[in-house]
């Protein structure tokens, strides 16, 4: 037991020591961002399959590894042919969230908000979506997400592809 709470303790330390000394070279500047994303996804869930969008993702870096992101843009879901009646599902998400560098590329994230469905008589869900990705130093960004909306009992896994625009310069 105690063997395990020095180990715990020492884990943490690192853990800690890692996500707070580490700095990104893009988070030097407490820069405001606009990044411009493109997105390809596979749905989790019958009826869906295919998950196409684009978004637009502003990012606020503040000192250290940390940055506040506000993304919009467009998700569809499109309907599987052998779902006879079931339309394509289009949404519009608004997020908010975090994302931390652990090294000063590779970050860990996560959005939380409300997706706004387009179809006729579609409702606002809420929408959680964790990440993982790259940022290459010439503006560049890479991510895998998870996304589900809990009101249409759907999500996905995307990937990401975005440039982004520093706007503090």
């Amino acid at each position: 037991m105690k063997k395990s709470f020095k180990l715990f303790t020492a884990a943490a330390f690192a853990l800690g020591t890692l996500l707070f000394s580490t700095n990104s070279n893009a988070q030097d500047s407490e820069a405001w961002r606009l990044g411009v994303g493109l997105n390809a996804g596979v749905a989790t869930d019958d009826p869906y399959g295919l998950v196409l969008g684009g978004d637009l993702k502003l990012q606020k870096d503040f000192v250290g590894p940390v940055s506040a992101t506000l993304t919009t843009g467009y998700t569809n879901f499109f309907a599987k042919d052998d779902f006879n009646g079931v339309s394509d599902l289009g949404i519009i998400p608004l997020k908010a969230g975090v994302k931390v560098f652990v090294t000063p590329n590779f970050y860990v994230g996560g959005e939380v908000g409300a997706g706004f469905g387009t179809n006729d008589g579609a409702e606002t869900s809420f929408v959680w979506a964790p990440a993982i990705g790259w940022g290459f130093g010439n503006g560049l960004d890479l991510g895998v997400r998870y996304e589900d909306y809990t009101k249409y009992n759907t999500s996905q896994v995307a990937l990401r592809v975005a440039y982004g625009f520093n706007l503090s310069k």
